[in-house]
């Protein structure tokens, strides 16, 4: 039954999950408010391969992706996929073990992933926006740039280096050992001075936004990431001028 379905099909039972759920699509693309639906981007997919089993590996694997996303992260605010879509297949179809096995392997990396660092674990992030817009990979280019400057946001060299990172993070923290990522009194983790609470978060974001500031602008298919500016010091700054309120702990 699955074969016949056209990508458009496929990919819309994605945004039906999220209708179900409720869930306020907010985009930070500042020239629109809500993300692009999953069935245009199953239409942006096809558009760049017609292998009818990548299609449906990539709506399967995004599939369990956003299902994880909303089960760890239910307070997440700004839900852009564009970007990590066109990663995902232009990625698969030049990957050596080819394109299938690639978007399991990548789909199993993201969940586990997102099961580390989400409300169910010790590690209880609130967001997954410091990921998904790139904050942590300039983060992580910045330390070694004349080898990380060519390596994607979403490649699974820096999945992998994120799963090593938060295992020993966990480890830290069952060891009582963080200092920088005690739990504030909302009961969520912020290694950030400023407050993160929701309205906090939105307005912030949606600032860097507006002034070219996000590492990785994933409402944009085609985006080009940018990994060389001092993105925690600037966002640092803008908490101080918009008056965020220093985070309770």
């Amino acid at each position: 039954m699955k074969q016949k379905l056209t990508p458009t099909h496929t990919f819309q039972f994605i945004d039906e999950i999220l209708a179900q759920q409720s869930v306020n699509l907010l985009s930070l693309n500042p020239q629109k408010t809500l993300i692009t639906s999953f069935a245009e981007l199953g239409n942006l997919s096809a558009g760049q391969n017609t292998d009818i089993q990548i299609i449906i590996t990539l709506q399967e694997t995004l599939e369990s992706i956003v299902f994880t996303q909303l089960q760890n992260f239910p307070e997440n605010i700004f839900w852009d996929f564009d970007f990590l879509v066109s990663s995902m297949i232009k990625q698969a179809l030049i990957a050596e073990e080819g394109a299938v096995p690639f978007l399991k392997s990548f789909g199993k990396k993201m969940v586990y992933l997102t099961e580390m660092f989400g409300n169910k674990t010790e590690m209880r992030f609130r967001y997954v926006h410091d990921f998904m817009y790139g904050f942590e990979w300039a983060r992580w280019v910045q330390k070694e740039p004349q080898k990380r400057a060519h390596i994607e946001p979403f490649s699974l060299l820096f999945l992998d280096y994120l799963l090593i990172k938060g295992k020993e993070l966990l480890q830290r923290i069952n060891h009582g050992q963080i200092t920088s990522y005690k739990l504030c009194d909302t009961g969520y983790r912020n290694p950030f001075t400023f407050s993160r609470e929701p309205e906090d978060e939105y307005r912030l974001l949606t600032y860097l936004a507006e002034e070219q500031l996000i590492p990785v602008a994933v409402w944009d298919w085609n985006a080009s990431p940018v990994w060389n500016k001092p993105f925690q010091e600037m966002r640092q700054q803008l908490a101080l001028k918009l008056n965020i309120q220093p985070q309770r702990h």
